[in-house]
């Protein structure tokens, strides 16, 4: 069977990621950037602000709202060393007690808050968060310049998670093999494999380990 040819910005089958957070990826970055070949401009420099909610309780499942919507991911298995997820939902404000309650808190793993309303706006959404013992918002802000590296769909980026900076940078794609040899052309072989949800978590002091560098 053919490998599936990666495109930035398009959907594909499930893809496995390295990606990692720390203070600078200088080295890595500047050869992606030389090894890539060209991309799209509209993937060029590309920003975002993102709200992720993050639970005490829960690894599995990635949570995040953009622009109104709301995208729950969740963890498939680790291959190599190289994480897989897939869609779990998609939903958009306002959001209805009946989603709520089958497929929002259950991928948060937390108690179930009581829920007195057909439908919830987004600040009502986001009011239940906060006062949720097990759960919290976080503002995320990403600048993100996009790549394309051995058929990976490649990115470096500037975060800023509750307003601390970190760095990003990443490789996806449905082939393993891929992944890995990018991973070594650019240098980030024996790089912790950190992902969204840890990274956050390590940033606002949920989980107590540092960033890969």
């Amino acid at each position: 069977m053919s490998k599936e040819e990666m495109k930035i910005g398009e959907i594909s089958k499930p893809r496995f990621e390295f990606r990692s957070f720390g203070q600078s990826f200088d080295a890595a970055a500047k050869r992606m950037a030389r090894l890539s070949m060209p991309v799209p401009e509209k993937v060029w420099e590309r920003h975002s602000d993102e709200i992720y909610i993050l639970s005490r309780t829960n690894d599995i499942n990635n949570t995040k709202i953009r622009d109104g919507k709301m995208d729950i991911k969740t963890y498939v298995q680790t291959v190599d060393g190289l994480e897989q997820w897939n869609p779990l939902m998609k939903g958009e404000f306002p959001i209805s007690a009946e989603v709520l309650k089958k497929e929002v808190f259950p991928a948060f793993q937390v108690t179930m808050p009581e829920l007195t309303k057909e439908t919830y706006t987004y600040n009502e959404f986001i009011e239940m968060i906060n006062n949720h013992p097990d759960l919290q918002a976080v503002k995320v802000h990403k600048q993100r310049f996009g790549y394309m590296v051995n058929n990976t769909i490649c990115e470096t980026g500037a975060v800023l998670i509750n307003g601390a900076k970190v760095e990003t940078i990443n490789s996806e794609s449905t082939e393993v093999d891929d992944i890995k040899k990018t991973m070594k052309d650019v240098g980030l072989e024996g790089v912790e494999n950190i992902n969204y949800l840890q990274a956050i978590k390590r940033v606002i002091g949920m989980i107590d380990k540092p960033l890969a560098n």
